[in-house]
């Protein structure tokens, strides 16, 4: 067997970033040999049999044609879980995270079992990550598509919370049989707008389409969500949703509109402003 096979020359050979590269072969060691990353340096030496060889490169190829690792691999990392990813959700970013935290402020406030709903969940992330790092609550957790609800559904019960966890498919609210009240109502929907230059960049070009932008100006799911939100939030619940960085001003505006008071504007680690979160009045 060539040399050129070792851990590794394939590592120093590609032209893929390093950090990149080390994820992708990581995923093939344990795939292949049930190997821990860290044999990427305990055992650089060691030269890749065929089939693992055959599916280094493939990874490789897919990514430097742009895929996103997080498919490619189908799992990412989003605060305190794993989970399965594939190309019929948006994949987690850090940025949203900002949404649990804030959901997990208030569920600590409450000091009480919590009702949360989480509207366009895809993979889960949201409500499952409040789910796990909140055991008193219970999770609703709505999105139209059906591909998107079936990758929710494996991660919940990946994650042994399928029993906290309820998913209902439909347009937002819509995805409910009745009205009910929660303490808490989340959502990262799509607010790219239609034409936006971000879309044909990046990871971008290869999520769903529904999930980045509403096919208008970028503010419309936002709206819905604010607009519709009273019959659904308990007296003194809080909504928060996450929105573009250039339209903090204008959810704050459909928050006030929709007469929710204490609004606050959320940064996240970057300093972009996020999210917006606005209560419901206690009277």
């Amino acid at each position: 067997m060539s040399t050129n096979t070792t851990l590794r020359s394939l590592l120093s050979g590609t032209t893929l970033p390093q950090n990149e590269a080390k994820i992708l072969l990581a995923f093939v060691l344990e795939k292949h040999y049930q190997l821990p990353r860290s044999a990427l340096l305990s055992r650089d030496e060691m030269e890749l049999n065929p089939q693992a060889l055959e599916q280094w490169r493939n990874l490789e190829l897919k990514r430097l044609s742009g895929e996103p690792i997080a498919y490619l691999v189908g799992k990412r990392g989003f605060h305190e879980i794993e989970l399965y990813v594939a190309p019929g959700v948006l994949i987690p970013r850090p940025e949203t995270e900002i949404l649990i935290e804030i959901a997990l402020r208030e569920i600590q406030k409450l000091n009480r079992p919590a009702n949360i709903l989480d509207l366009g969940t895809g993979s889960g992330a949201i409500a499952l990550a409040i789910a796990h790092s909140a055991p008193q609550v219970l999770v609703t957790a709505t999105d139209q598509s059906l591909e998107a609800l079936a990758i929710a559904n494996i991660n919940a019960e990946q994650l042994g919370l399928s029993n906290r966890v309820q998913f209902a498919q439909g347009s937002w609210y819509g995805a409910l049989k009745e009205v009910i009240q929660f303490d808490v109502i989340l959502s990262n929907p799509p607010y790219i707008a239609a034409g936006d230059t971000h879309l044909n960049e990046g990871d971008l070009r290869f999520e769903p389409a529904s999930a980045l932008t509403d096919g208008a100006g970028g503010l419309s799911c936002l709206e819905t969500i604010i607009s519709q939100v009273d019959p659904y939030l308990k007296l003194g619940g809080l909504v928060a949703v996450e929105h573009g960085f250039d339209q903090s001003e204008a959810i704050v505006n459909l928050m006030k509109v929709a007469q929710l008071e204490e609004i606050q504007v959320h940064r996240d680690l970057a300093g972009h402003c996020r999210a917006v979160s606005g209560r419901k009045s206690k009277s």
